[in-house]
């Protein structure tokens, strides 16, 4: 008998898990790719949103009528959007003309209020981030609101927990390295102490913007990566999580997305792009006979007004 799903937040997580097909060599590691696209806002915050939410919930945090208040890059708040629309809470979202249009649309049509905070020419950076993370702090304490806090709110790490254990049980537990960019944090160590509970051995690489490396001890800096790279060594960070710090540059990641439209068929946002680049990487070391996972974090098609621009530019 088919399943009928009560509601949209029944069809968050068990995604699938796709091998690259064309983009890697064949002398080096097989590149798997969590197929984050397939939740219902194409995004892999569908799962922390709906964990944040249901935590709250559980624990008296966050009842009904309560609005809830966020700062997000963008798919965090789409996702919150989801959850909130289902559940009934009032959204309110700090957000930047940093971040793609699609994702502030999405936003709004699913209902949230937005505050929409200048940037510096469209590029993501400490002071946009923590001017984000002051307007939410006044929103909060003006409505009473619950803050979800995603830059320290530990109750996400719950759902990428089940995502590792959803990628060792997709795998039948043949898993060499795990690739992924960092936001929040909270994706990589809940992915990597999952992961890690099955198998210590397994090589763990953290990626970041190659222009505001901060995580390798470099400089602040501004950059084009949507939802990664806050400027800052993030709170949910945790030196040893990562074996290794791969870099990434903005021009790298979207090349590379673009590389996987027209190569693999995936149409894959920025960060996408950067996982990628650090999985061949790590691929051309493991060698053939490895195992590599990292994640499509969420569907291009929020990025389309970004992609379009970028192929304008090269005349591509």
């Amino acid at each position: 008998m088919t399943e009928i799903h009560r509601d949209i937040l029944q069809c968050i997580g068990d995604t699938p898990l796709l091998a690259l097909r064309h983009i890697p060599s064949r002398l080096s590691a097989r590149i798997l790719l969590k197929l984050e696209s397939e939740n219902p806002t194409g995004s892999m915050k569908d799962r922390m949103a709906l964990a944040m939410i249901e935590a709250a919930e559980a624990d008296g945090r966050l009842s009904p009528g309560v609005s809830v208040v966020e700062y997000t890059g963008g798919s965090t708040g789409v996702s919150l959007s989801l959850v909130c629309a289902v559940k009934g809470y009032p959204l309110h979202i700090v957000s930047s003309d940093a971040f793609s249009a699609e994702k502030l649309d999405y936003m709004r049509i699913l209902g949230a209020r937005l505050e929409i905070l200048p940037s510096d020419s469209g590029r993501m950076t400490e002071k946009l981030t923590r001017d984000m993370i002051e307007a939410a702090r006044i929103i909060t304490q003006n409505t009473g609101g619950y803050w979800t806090d995603q830059l320290n709110n530990r109750d996400q790490l719950a759902a990428y927990h089940h995502m590792a254990d959803e990628m060792w049980r997709q795998t039948g537990g043949q898993i060499d390295g795990i690739v992924q960019m960092v936001g929040t944090a909270a994706s990589l160590r809940g992915i990597a102490s999952g992961l890690r509970r099955h198998r210590e051995q397994i090589t763990i690489v953290a990626v970041e913007p190659a222009e505001s490396a901060v995580l390798s001890g470099g400089p602040t800096g501004a950059h084009k990566i949507d939802g990664v790279g806050a400027g800052f060594v993030v709170p949910l960070w945790q030196n040893g999580i990562a074996d290794r710090i791969e870099q990434v540059s903005t021009e790298e990641a979207i090349t590379m997305a673009l590389r996987l439209a027209r190569e693999e068929g995936l149409c894959a946002g920025t960060s996408t792009g950067g996982n990628v680049i650090a999985a061949l990487r790590l691929a051309e070391q493991l060698g053939p006979h490895a195992t590599i996972v990292t994640v499509m974090c969420d569907t291009g098609m929020k990025y389309l007004k970004t992609f379009g621009a970028e192929l304008r530019r090269s005349g591509a």
